[in-house]
């Protein structure tokens, strides 16, 4: 996806009504008050080399500081959510509410804007050394830190 295919994505989500129940579909999850989409999906690196997935890590920083600095034009400077204590939470088995509870799990910042009544995120993440990295998109009514 292009930088201008991920800003009508961005745009999209904004304006999409949340459904009543947590749904998926392809590389969106939606639910009551979010949605959360991949913008972009690397590659799994199952049989990669440390360069490999070095290459990509930086290829998907680069992809997120394009998005920030687009978003930023439109919206002015982002605020950085770091979500590492809602993955405390949950690995303590406490609450942690959507979309926070998925983003946790691979997005270890997400760098925010607050527009038209809805918070909007973006960060890079990664389920696990084995996994593709992720330019992940969440919208939500309300701030999510």
């Amino acid at each position: 996806m292009t930088l201008d295919e991920q800003l009508r994505a961005v745009d999209l989500l904004c304006v999409r009504e949340f459904p009543a129940a947590r749904v998926r579909f392809a590389l969106t999850e939606s639910g009551p008050g979010f949605h959360i989409a991949a913008l972009r999906t690397g590659r799994d690196f199952w049989d990669a080399d440390l360069a490999e997935v070095a290459e990509a890590e930086e290829e998907f920083a680069d992809g997120l500081t394009a998005l920030v600095q687009a978003l930023s034009l439109r919206w002015g400077p982002p605020e950085v959510v770091d979500l590492s204590a809602h993955l405390d939470r949950q690995a303590q088995g406490l609450p942690v509410r959507p979309p926070l509870d998925t983003l946790c799990g691979y997005v270890p910042r997400v760098h925010g804007w607050r527009v038209r009544g809805r918070w909007i995120g973006v960060g890079v993440g990664q389920g696990g050394p084995e996994l593709p990295f992720q330019l992940v998109v969440a919208v939500e009514e309300e701030r999510v830190a």
